[in-house]
This record gives structure tokens, C-alpha cells and sequence, in this order.
């Protein structure tokens, strides 16, 4: 049976207050609406962009280069962007005690800035950058200064090669955090899906863990995915939207 709009945020709202441990696993889409570009979709960051590489960042300096000319555009969305309605949403379901954690694919730190105390990154942040060599930390405003200067960024103490502190594609996912997400979910009974086409591996395995340990999954965006059909209520349209009318149902 089809329901409507208006019935299905009742059922989610239901499902979320039912719930003894509810999570949410959230992807590049929840942060359009912040003015941050996601990467599959008509403007997204892989159609403007050429990826590059873990490998080729440790190798190539034309790569590296490449890479930085890329990251400070992105950094300018990233710094101006705040957080929309679907973060706030979370972070009130969060603090009203529904939601218990946030697991994130993505770098913008707009779930923390929102008030959500709980958050897992899985692909890191872009807080700031780290020496390959000495592992000396930097902050995002010094990374920015040394953008002024090269492209190709070298430690002040060793020379070593800085790299962001987010996960490239062809490097392995921070342990810890990977760990964390796989245990979270299989202990949830509840997982909301939001703004991911669950094409990343292996953090798109991660609602799948719960749905084969038993959870409901609430999928929310914009278009379809391979892994609808797993999905107790699927949502088409704006997390933002959505997010605020589940949470307001549910209060």
C-alpha cells in the first residue's frame, strides 16, 4: 500500500519513538542544502573534479597539486556553509533522547556544529592536515596559509608531505571509527539513511549490517538507491524537510 507523505512521517516518528536504540547514517546529501556540492549529481564535485588518488597524493606531485587547487574551493563552501534543517533535526532528536548516534561519510563537521554530541566520521574532517613524516598536526587556517604560498604543501619541521585529514579513495578507513560504526550497528533497531547513495565501500556496508541484524531502516533522498527495497519507509525530496517534520512529529 502507498501511503502518503503525511502518513509515512507518522510511521517514522512512531518507529523513532518505539525505538530503544536509534542511529543515523548520513552522506553527502544531507549537506547540499548547506551549499556544499555532493559528488555523483549533475554539478557534484566528481563531474568538476578528477579524483585523485591516495596513491597518486603520496606519489605524484602534479596530483597533490591537483588535489589542493581542488580543496581550496572546497574548503570555501565548507567554511561559509551552516547547518540546515536536517542537522538540527538529528541534533534535536538527539537531544530529546531518540537518536543515540550520528555515523557521517562526510568531512563538513556540520553535524557537530548542529549540537549532535555523538558523531562518528568515517572519512575523516577537514579540520585541519597532517606531516606523513612526523605526523605534526596543522590547523585548517594554517593549511590556508600555506595554499597562499604552493601547492604542493611540506612540513615546517621535517619536510614531509601534508596530507588533509580526511580518507582519499584507495586508503583504509580509520579503524577506530570503522569499528565503532559496524558495532553500532549491530546493536541498533533503528537506522535513519540519509543523503547516501551507499555506493562507498565499505561505510555503505554499514546499513546493511543492521538490516541483517534485524533494525528497520528509514531511507530519506532524493533519488532512488540500489538498496531502497531494504528500507521499512522510504523518503524522496529534502532531508531538511523531511528531518523537521519527523522530529516535530515525534516530540
Amino acid at each position: 500500500m502507498n501511503l502518503t507523505y503525511q502518513e509515512k512521517i507518522k510511521k517514522a516518528s512512531q518507529l523513532i519513538k518505539n525505538s530503544t536504540y536509534a542511529v543515523a547514517f548520513t552522506g553527502a546529501g544531507i549537506s547540499t542544502e548547506s551549499g556544499i556540492p555532493d559528488f555523483r549529481s549533475s554539478g557534484g564535485l566528481w563531474q568538476r573534479f578528477r579524483i585523485v588518488t591516495y596513491q597518486e597524493f603520496i606519489y605524484d606531485r602534479q596530483a597533490r597539486e591537483e588535489f589542493w587547487r581542488m580543496k581550496k574551493q572546497l574548503i570555501h563552501h565548507l567554511t561559509n556553509a551552516k547547518p540546515n534543517n536536517a542537522h538540527i533535526a538529528l541534533a534535536e532528536l538527539e537531544k530529546k533522547g531518540f537518536i543515540k548516534h550520528v555515523i557521517t561519510q562526510n568531512i563538513d563537521g556540520l553535524h557537530q556544529m548542529a549540537g549532535s554530541k555523538s558523531v562518528i566520521e568515517l572519512h575523516g574532517n577537514q579540520r585541519g592536515a597532517i606531516c606523513l613524516d612526523c605526523e605534526k598536526l596543522y590547523k585548517m587556517d594554517e593549511v590556508l596559509k600555506m595554499l597562499e604560498e604552493q601547492l604542493d604543501l611540506r612540513c615546517y619541521d621535517c619536510g614531509g608531505i601534508i596530507k588533509p585529514t580526511v580518507v582519499f579513495f584507495g586508503e583504509p578507513m580509520p579503524e577506530k571509527e570503522l569499528v565503532m560504526a559496524q558495532q553500532i550497528a549491530n546493536q541498533c533497531d533503528l537506522m535513519l539513511v540519509i543523503g547516501t547513495s551507499l555506493q562507498v565501500e565499505p561505510a555503505a556496508s554499514i546499513p546493511r549490517i543492521a538490516h541483517k541484524r534485524g533494525a528497520k531502516l528509514i531511507f530519506i533522498n532524493k533519488a532512488e538507491t540500489d538498496w531502497d527495497w531494504i528500507a521499512e519507509i522510504v523518503f524522496y525530496g529534502s532531508a531538511g524537510q523531511v528531518l523537521k517534520d519527523i522530529e516535530e512529529k515525534a516530540a
